[in-house]
């Protein structure tokens, strides 16, 4: 395999979604909770913390889903089935 396929940008961003929400709820959610008067200080590191496992599974993702594509288009019908003895 020379060339990996590309993969579809709208079903990337379909798959990432969810998570996307969720992290935005749990950024909202962090600065909310942080103390007044204390709003970057009580909650720049865990919305950093977020962000960055948000960015490591966005990108592990896309790195999947182009494999995924790749393999799909190299093996139109799925991969080969391994092939079980006659009895």
């Amino acid at each position: 395999m020379d060339r990996l396929a590309k993969m579809s940008p709208a079903a990337y961003v379909e798959a990432m979604r969810t998570e996307f929400e969720r992290v935005m709820r749990e950024v909202a959610e962090a600065v909310n909770a942080a103390p007044e008067g204390q709003v970057i200080n009580g909650s720049e590191e865990q919305v950093r913390d977020l962000l960055g496992a948000f960015r490591a599974k966005a990108y592990e993702t896309a790195v999947q889903m182009r494999v995924d594509a790749t393999e799909a288009a190299f093996f139109p019908g799925g991969p080969p089935q391994p092939k079980t003895p006659a009895r």
